[in-house]
C-alpha cells in the first residue's frame, strides 16, 4: 500500500479499532498449486486480538474461517497436507494478506477545490477512502479430529458472533434486544457446520493504514470537499464530509505540534 506520511496510519490500536468497525476483510493467499490459482481471495470476518499468548511481534492476531468448499481452502488445505511431513505442517510457507476497508469512499472531482482550482486551475480529480492492510503468517486448523481444530473454531465462532452481535449490531443494551447466541442453535447442527470450514489465525508481522481524506489540502479546498460532499445526494454523504473533518483536525494538530517542537 502506498502511505504517503500524511496519510500514512500505524498505531497499531487505531489499526485494531478500525478493523473491529469493519470486519470484513479480503483475505489473499499465495499458494503454488496445479489444481488451484497461485493468487486467491475471499471476504471473510475477522476477529482482533491486540494480545494473545505467543505474541512475538506485539502487532496483534487475526482469527477467522473460510469454508471447506471454498477453492481457496482447498489449496490451503492440500499446501498443508502435502507439508505433513515439515515442523510446521499447518503453517503456510507464504506471508498472507488481509485488506480492510471502511464504511464510505467517494470521487472527489476538482470543482470542490474551492481555493486552488480558481487560484492556478492546477487540480485533477482522486478518490478519498480509507483502508488497513495486514500481513502475516497463517496458521490454518483443518484436522476435525484434532482437539486443536474443536477448540480453535468453537472459541472463535463465539467470539465473532459475540461481536458481531452487539458491536456492529448493537444488540445487547436492552433486555429486548438480546444478542444471538451460538449456544441458540441445535448443538448438532452447530457441529455439522463446524465440520465444513477451516480455522485462520493470522500472527500480524505488519500492519498500516491509509486514511486518504484530503486532510494535506489548503483550508479552502478541504472546506469545498467537506461542503462537496455534504450535497452529495447518495448514502453516507454525511459520514463522507465528517470523515474529511476528522482527519483535516488531526492533521492540522500534527503539524502544531511538530512547529512546537523545532
Amino acid at each position: 500500500m502506498h502511505l504517503p506520511i500524511f496519510n500514512a496510519e500505524k498505531r497499531p490500536e487505531v489499526l485494531h479499532d478500525f478493523i473491529r468497525q469493519n470486519p470484513l476483510g479480503v483475505f489473499t493467499t499465495a499458494i503454488q498449486s496445479e489444481s488451484f490459482p497461485f493468487l486467491q481471495s475471499s471476504h471473510i470476518p475477522w476477529v482482533v486480538d491486540s494480545e494473545f499468548e505467543g505474541d512475538t511481534s506485539d502487532l496483534g492476531r487475526l482469527r477467522g474461517h473460510i469454508a471447506r468448499q471454498n477453492p481457496q481452502a482447498k489449496a490451503i488445505i492440500e499446501s498443508c497436507t502435502a507439508a505433513v511431513n515439515l515442523p510446521k505442517p499447518n503453517i503456510l510457507e507464504h506471508d498472507v494478506l488481509v485488506i480492510f476497508n471502511g464504511p464510505v469512499h467517494h470521487y472527489v472531482t476538482p470543482k470542490f477545490y474551492k481555493q486552488t482550482k480558481p487560484d492556478t486551475g492546477k487540480v485533477v480529480p482522486t478518490w478519498d477512502y480509507e483502508a488497513v492492510e495486514v500481513h502475516g503468517k497463517a496458521r490454518v486448523y483443518f484436522d476435525t479430529k484434532s482437539d486443536e481444530f474443536g477448540l480453535f473454531l468453537a472459541t472463535q465462532i463465539a467470539d465473532l458472533s459475540e461481536h458481531m452481535e452487539t458491536s456492529i449490531m448493537g444488540y445487547g443494551k436492552t433486555s429486548e434486544t438480546r444478542p444471538w447466541k451460538v449456544e441458540d442453535a441445535p448443538e448438532r447442527y452447530i457441529e455439522l457446520l463446524t465440520k465444513n470450514i477451516i480455522g485462520i489465525a493470522i500472527e500480524i508481522t505488519s500492519i498500516s493504514g491509509r486514511f486518504k481524506w484530503s486532510q494535506e489540502k489548503p483550508a479552502g479546498d478541504r472546506a469545498g470537499v467537506i461542503e462537496g460532499f455534504k450535497e452529495l445526494n447518495t448514502p453516507g454523504n454525511t459520514l463522507l464530509s465528517e470523515k474529511v473533518i476528522e482527519r483535516a483536525a488531526l492533521f492540522d494538530a500534527n503539524k502544531a505540534a511538530e512547529k512546537l517542537a523545532i
